[in-house]
């Protein structure tokens, strides 16, 4: 596994996230080295889930508001289906994306997180993969989609469920090692 020592890594979730999606790449990015920091829509803790059960709780580090994509290397969207819809309604979650995004920096997106890229209108153009019930909305929104276990495209990883998490938190540090994509 490559180095990324140093390296801030964003994790952007709120209350709805599913659980192994934060928590196993969360886990790789430490284990190479980084920094993972959890921003949220706002501060104190948020419930993460197993599916439909309620999981954990994760303590906030930075809210979206205060946050800025120059803090950080690369940024993360993990899936569930509330938090994939609660982020992308929120215009500051949607600023901070579309900022990695402008600023090339590499993006890992799992499951329902491509929401927040289509919301963002950062995917026109890019090949990706989603839970396939995004396929339609990731069209729209410009993006080639794929049912593949991970795509990269320039700095974009993607992926479709828990089943892919060893494939996407590999290109996750991968693309963080390599960097800023031109």
């Amino acid at each position: 596994m490559p180095s990324i020592d140093g390296k801030r890594v964003a994790f952007l979730a709120t209350d709805g996230v599913e659980q192994v999606e934060l928590d196993r790449p969360w886990q790789a990015v430490v284990e190479a080295g980084g920094q993972p920091e959890l921003v949220s829509l706002g501060s104190g803790d948020i419930q993460a889930f197993n599916h439909l059960d309620k999981g954990d709780k994760r303590h906030v580090d930075v809210p979206v508001d205060k946050a800025t994509a120059d803090s950080y290397d690369a940024l993360v969207l993990p899936g569930g289906v509330a938090n994939g819809d609660f982020v992308r309604a929120d215009d500051h979650a949607v600023q901070f994306v579309r900022a990695f995004a402008d600023a090339k920096k590499p993006i890992a997106v799992i499951c329902h997180g491509g929401w927040v890229l289509a919301e963002a209108d950062v995917v026109r153009g890019r090949t990706m993969t989603s839970w396939p019930s995004l396929k339609t909305d990731l069209r729209n929104a410009g993006a080639t989609w794929v049912d593949e276990q991970v795509v990269t495209d320039e700095g974009l990883v993607s992926s479709r469920k828990p089943d892919d998490l060893d494939a996407f938190c590999a290109k996750l540090v991968e693309e963080v090692a390599e960097g800023v994509h031109v």
